[in-house]
């Protein structure tokens, strides 16, 4: 823990925006070296210009990946393009439109010239590909279009990041990044000699660029998947913090188009992120599920502050605003997994026109709390890898009435029963936390607390554990064989897990189970360690015992 962690950036913390810019368009990588390879992780390709994993060059190379890979898929509609606040993402979009442009693809960017979120860019793609009309959501044919988002979501104001949003609205496979890495990595190791460029003065006057109203087609739709008159008519009064993201326009809009009680928190966009508090390790990082680095809305919240009760709940997000942030009055952050748990039970208690049918998605190292809710719910629950990109079928389909992640990242259905987003949208699930305070009378930790007399109480954590690159390379490809312990903390072991439950893809890792616990063993995409993580409906000094025997297990499979 770093002794300044939950502490405002001091000037020695923040970057130089002109020198992180100029390295960008400067530095060529070197394809050889692993670290500037272009690699996408669960959510794109992300680095910094600073040691190269991160240029122009690579980001020319992916956007002339994503063209072949459209021609190669029959896609020829447009292309939504949209990007967060950080420093290196409006230089990065401009080389995209340079690309696109040159390929003869229509591309759709902010009719404001400014940033966009996540969940926007899915909400166009789904409204243009079919979502809003009764035939139903079209993923193949003439005319449909895709998107790409220039965003490292919560990372630090060094990085930039890309990722590609498919036809049907959510994160690429693994299948089409796998294809569209190795293609830019060909791309980058020839010179980017084959790759065809229109200067970005010239081509965002083309008339392949359209100016598209991504925040008013989002903020007019909200009402059908949000009851936003009942917050209204309660006078919920609410704090929303952006941390410096692309919400900031877009949380003004949401209080004034539907005539909410809301105040707009750091409403001036900064490359630097000086106004952030410190995350755990001393990095200004833009995580609204952490509690340092959400020690400012916090702060807002605590009984005893300047401002204690003025606000009914505070709400975050992340730099794309694809993630969520709960803060109470009455209990401070909310564990994400806690929150999700509250959201489930709601929204499928509440949202009356949603099929019987439809069921509930989460990932396999997010809370049992979910599970338990699930069962007692009676919806079917569906398990599988992190990813979000796991859920987009199901939420596409409406086979998943909710899809969320352990990371402060969900979506769920319109309140009618049919497709909203099939990427993560924190607009929805922060609003959501108003409509429970609204219908309920009740803050969502409170609503938290009634699970747990319901369900137990459960001690939930993720830590992590050294491990060199072969090492993380065994731990990826285990078998469930390579298991041969029998009991985890003082329980006798129930599964071994390498293939998810719910869609038998595969893990990446490992998961262990018994009947009061479980852990799971991912290997980091980015650091020498390996992410454990674990959760004990026993105690708090169980969910240790957790982790001690995991990391025992783990280094006997992969030793």
């Amino acid at each position: 823990m770093h002794s300044r962690a939950g502490q405002i950036a001091q000037p020695e913390d923040l970057i130089d925006v002109d020198r992180l810019v100029g390295l960008y368009y400067d530095l060529v990588p070197d394809v050889a070296d692993p670290v500037q390879q272009v690699v996408f992780g669960t959510s794109g390709h992300r680095g910094t210009s600073l040691n190269g994993s991160f240029t122009e060059t690579h980001v020319a190379a992916i956007a002339a990946a994503v063209v072949e890979f459209r021609r190669n898929q029959g896609i020829d509609g447009p292309l939504y393009l949209g990007r967060d606040t950080h420093a290196l993402s409006e230089p990065a979009q401009r080389t995209v439109v340079e690309v696109l442009v040159a390929a003869g693809i229509q591309v759709r960017v902010d009719a404001r010239d400014s940033s966009t979120p996540t969940p926007a860019v899915s909400h166009s793609i789904l409204l243009h590909n079919g979502a809003a009309t009764s035939e139903g959501v079209r993923t193949a044919g003439p005319g449909i279009a895709d998107g790409i988002v220039i965003t490292p979501s919560h990372n630090p104001p060094t990085d930039g990041g890309i990722k590609y949003n498919g036809t049907d609205g959510g994160p690429a496979g693994g299948d089409v990044t796998g294809w569209i890495a190795r293609r830019a990595n060909e791309l980058v190791r020839d010179g980017l000699a084959s790759i065809e460029r229109i200067p970005f003065e010239r081509a965002v006057e083309h008339e392949l660029v359209i100016k598209h109203d991504f925040m008013t087609t989002y903020v007019d739709d909200l009402d059908s998947v949000i009851d936003l008159e009942a917050i209204r008519a309660a006078g919920v009064r609410i704090a929303a913090d952006t941390l410096g993201g692309a919400a900031v326009d877009y949380w003004a809009e949401i209080g004034e188009r539907y005539g909410l009680d809301l105040t707009v928190v750091h409403p001036e966009p900064d490359p630097q992120f000086s106004f952030m508090t410190l995350d755990w390790d001393g990095k200004i990082r833009m995580d609204c599920s952490s509690p340092y680095a959400m020690a400012s809305l916090r702060e807002l919240m605590a009984p005893g502050s300047t401002n204690a009760g003025k606000y009914d709940l505070a709400t975050g997000n992340d730099g794309d605003a694809d993630r969520h942030g709960i803060v109470t009055p009455d209990g401070g952050l909310m564990n994400p997994n806690h929150f999700l748990a509250v959201a489930i039970d709601y929204l499928f208690r509440n949202r009356t026109g949603w099929s019987p049918n439809s069921g509930i998605g989460k990932t396999l190292v997010s809370s049992s709390l979910i599970d338990k809710v699930a069962a007692d719910l009676g919806r079917p629950l569906i398990e599988t890898p992190v990813g979000f990109k796991y859920f987009a079928e199901g939420l596409l389909d409406t086979s998943m009435g909710f899809g969320g992640e352990e990371s402060a990242g969900a979506s769920f259905l319109r309140r009618n029963g049919t497709v909203w987003t099939t990427d993560k949208d924190g607009f929805i699930l922060d609003l959501l936390a108003a409509e429970i305070v609204a219908t309920t009378g009740e803050s969502p930790s409170a609503y938290h607390a009634t699970l747990v007399e319901k369900h137990g109480e459960s001690w939930y954590a993720r830590v992590d554990a050294v491990a060199t690159r072969e090492e993380k390379a065994k731990l990826k490809d285990l078998s469930a064989d390579a298991v041969t312990a029998t009991t985890l903390a003082g329980e006798d072991i129930t599964g071994r897990l390498v293939t998810a439950p719910g869609n038998g893809a595969a893990i990446g890792g490992l998961k262990v189970t018994t009947a009061n616990a479980w852990f799971a063993a991912r290997p980091s995409g980015t650091e020498d360690v390996y992410k454990i993580y674990a959760e004990s409906f026993v105690s708090a000094d169980h969910l240790e015992q957790v982790q001690d025997a995991a990391r025992a297990v783990v280094a006997d499979a992969i030793g």
